[in-house]
């Protein structure tokens, strides 16, 4: 008989209200609780805290507190990621976040799915589905990652999208629910190494 985060991990129904996950809930709470009330001299507790929190990650990780997650130990970030405020990374399911990704102010990434009917739902059965994000991700403020995405590499998700379905590479995608707005082109490249151009200039 498999255990309920045996369930949880692989997708299926599982009821929360397991002594096991709880012990996983519980070291996560209190971990973002420490994390949220540190101050920005306290460098070195808020890397010990990622260390202990995430179940990997890369160089450079940085949350601007306040930040919200149920477990932690089901998300693996890459190098550079940057979490700006009130960021919520619910992870019922795996949470693979890629190199370079940026978050604006109060992104969510939400795993966890509840059952549609009812009676199934008010049991206290619940369900997971991974999320996935690539590299060279900038999210924008407002956004909603739900249950079961993939977002491409070198993607720019729009302020307050709500993200239902996958994300190729190499476009903005906006709006709710979010589609993709147009291709990153060679016209955005050549115009930001100009700004980039004018800015070392001046």
């Amino acid at each position: 008989m498999r255990t309920e985060k045996e369930k949880m991990l692989a997708g299926d129904l599982y009821i929360a209200h397991d002594d096991e996950l709880r012990v996983d809930f519980k070291k996560a709470k209190k971990l973002v609780r420490e994390y949220n009330h540190t101050t920005e001299e306290q460098t070195d507790d808020r890397k010990r805290i990622i260390d202990e929190l995430f179940q990997k990650h890369g160089k450079s990780t940085y949350l601007e507190p306040p930040y919200y997650t149920d477990y932690g130990c089901h998300t693996v970030v890459g190098d550079n990621f940057y979490a700006n405020y009130e960021c919520i990374i619910l992870d019922i399911a795996d949470v693979k976040i890629g190199d370079n990704v940026l978050f604006g102010p109060r992104v969510g990434l939400y795993t966890a799915g509840h059952p549609i009917d009812a009676v199934i739902r008010n049991e206290a059965f619940e369900y997971g589905k991974p999320i996935t994000i690539g590299n060279n991700v900038w999210v924008g403020g407002n956004v909603v990652i739900n249950p079961g995405v993939t977002i491409g590499n070198n993607v720019v998700i729009g302020s307050g999208a709500v993200v239902t379905k996958d994300i190729p590479d190499d476009v903005i995608a906006v709006g709710n629910p979010c589609k993709v707005l147009r291709k990153i082109n060679e016209q955005d490249k050549n115009y930001w190494e100009l700004e980039k151009q004018r800015y070392y200039e001046n």
